[in-house]
């Protein structure tokens, strides 16, 4: 005996919302042949609810709905979902929300109801591929910053092989940066190119000469000049790839000045990017507070004082003084760049 063909079984799962049970129980048993998991709710609130806390491919919600209608709906859910794919179920053609609202809160298409379900199903299945190709590119954007990391690696260890105190150094700029980036309050975007761009921002002294870069005693003027080339040198090395475009005014700027006395553009005051201006304190603290083979490193106190100094000349008052603040917990932070470099 020939047996049946059986619909494979799906892994999307749909969320259908509507205050008309005999409308859930029909959808659950119509997109149930066609291999999908679908769930009913009639509460929109409960709907809300379960979506922050359980994750569905799509969602199927009637807009005509008590206490709220459909398009306030998503505008809750829109405030912490921003990818869920939603279509929109009327009775009333005359009553479906202006094109403009179906724009703004990014309702990928509506369909009105019926007896027969044909219709809406072949939108489910169109919209469902246009989630399996979400899913698809989410997945090779997870790969390359997977290879943007390994690639971010390997520069780190050819710094590190080129100077010992270099690697200790970015270490410690980066986490004093991302201390001071965090109390200011900057966004995740920013606070990335932050701890990455501070990772590199030396990586122009690859090319500054082992005699110079290692050199036990002051450096001479000619060669300061030729130290002062890095930073311009660490943004030409870094702009032939495109995933650090976003860092390359960071390192090319964090030792300008506030008044405009700084390298290698003379820039000054708001013309100097935010967060090289959060490198330049980091960056000098770290150098000030730091042994080198010329010099014993400044107590805390002096040093803070230096910042204090810097202020409207060297460093942006604001960030300084957001630093300074933090520095109050100097002790804990000795204590956790310890561990950092064991």
């Amino acid at each position: 005996m020939r047996k049946s063909a059986q619909k494979p079984v799906l892994k999307y799962k749909i969320l259908v919302v509507d205050d008309e049970q005999g409308v859930i129980d029909s959808l659950i048993v119509v997109l149930g042949k066609s291999g999908y998991t679908v769930q009913g709710i009639t509460d929109p609130y409960e709907a809300v609810d379960l979506l922050r806390r359980e994750h569905f491919d799509m969602l199927i919600l009637d807009f005509l709905m008590s206490p709220i209608h459909g398009d306030r709906v998503v505008e809750l859910i829109r405030e912490f979902d921003k990818d869920l794919y939603i279509l929109l179920l009327t009775g009333y053609k005359d009553l479906v929300p202006p094109i403009e609202t179906v724009r703004t809160l990014d309702i990928q298409g509506y369909c009105e109801k019926s007896n027969r379900f044909e219709q809406l199903v072949l939108l489910v299945e169109s919209g469902m591929k246009s989630v399996m190709r979400n899913a698809e590119l989410n997945e090779a954007l997870a790969a390359l910053q997977e290879h943007y990391l390994e690639t971010i690696e390997a520069l780190r260890v050819v710094v590190n092989t080129k100077d010992h105190y270099t690697r200790c150094h970015s270490d410690r700029v980066t986490y004093y940066a991302m201390k001071i980036g965090q109390a200011m309050g900057l966004d995740e975007e920013s606070l990335e190119t932050l701890n990455v761009g501070c990772r590199f921002h030396d990586i122009g002294k690859i090319g500054v000469p082992d005699s110079i870069l290692l050199k036990p005693d002051r450096l001479g003027d000619e060669e300061f000049l030729e130290i002062k080339k890095h930073p311009a040198n660490g943004a030409h090395i870094l702009s032939v790839m495109s995933v650090f475009q976003k860092i390359i005014p960071l390192v090319k700027s964090h030792h300008e000045r506030i008044d405009g006395k700084g390298y290698p553009d003379g820039l000054s005051g708001a013309e100097i990017p935010f967060l090289a201006r959060i490198v330049s304190v980091a960056d000098s603290f770290d150098a000030m507070t730091s042994d080198r083979a010329y010099r014993s490193k400044m107590e805390l106190d002096k040093a803070i004082e230096q910042l204090r100094q810097g202020i409207s000349q060297q460093f942006d008052g604001d960030i300084v003084n957001a630093f300074i603040e933090l520095l109050s917990s100097y002790d804990e932070m000795e204590e956790e760049i310890a561990k950092m470099e064991r």
